[in-house]
Parts: structure tokens; C-alpha cells; sequence
């Protein structure tokens, strides 16, 4: 089970609210663990992810999958106003290059 709980996407940041570490896993996103330490805060959400497993496979449930284990394509659609699309479709002509590659270029 441990290397299954070692595909999962975890962070530790600071919760200046709790005034504590707090560790998370992107694929679990209602599960945390508060820490004093960052190590900690790694070690306690991947323990509670380990639990989380255990309970769901008991249960029957459908555990998430990795986001590490999961295909992309590359392609994805976005949703922009009008004015944006045209400022971009401007930007791209002017610069002598595809509407796509402009925007890829953006998110880069």
C-alpha cells in the first residue's frame, strides 16, 4: 500500500490561520494534517491518505486515481469574453505566429 499512497500529488505549506504546517493531497481534497514541522505534516497526510484507502476499499468505493497515472492530451478548451479572444487573435498576427501557440506560450 505504500507505494500506491506514493503516486498521489501531496504539498505542505503553512496555515498562518493554525499557525501550523499543513499537508495535503490534491487527489483527496477534503483530507489535511496540521503539523508543527513540514516533515511531519507529509508524514501525518500520507498516513491519513493510507487510512482514507483502507476505508474506501472496505466500503466499495472508488478510489481516486493518481493524477501522476492519468494520460493527458495536450488539448483542453478555455472559455474567454469576446474582447480577450480578439486582444489574443490581434497579438498573434502581429507577432507572426498561431493563436495557439501564443496563448501555450502565455501559460508557459
Amino acid at each position: 500500500m505504500a507505494k500506491d499512497i506514493d503516486r498521489y500529488t501531496y504539498r505542505v505549506t503553512w496555515s498562518e490561520e493554525d499557525q501550523e504546517h499543513v499537508g495535503l493531497c490534491i487527489e483527496f481534497p477534503s483530507l489535511s494534517w496540521l503539523a508543527g514541522n513540514p516533515e511531519k505534516a507529509l508524514k501525518g497526510i500520507r498516513q491519513l491518505v493510507r487510512e482514507c484507502i483502507d476505508d474506501m476499499n472496505k466500503n466499495g468505493e472508488v478510489i481516486p486515481e493518481p493524477l501522476s497515472s492519468k494520460n493527458y492530451s495536450g488539448k483542453f478548451m478555455v472559455r474567454v469574453p469576446p474582447e480577450t479572444h480578439r486582444m489574443l487573435a490581434i497579438e498573434a498576427a502581429e507577432s507572426g505566429v498561431s493563436l495557439n501557440r501564443l496563448v501555450s506560450s502565455k501559460l508557459n
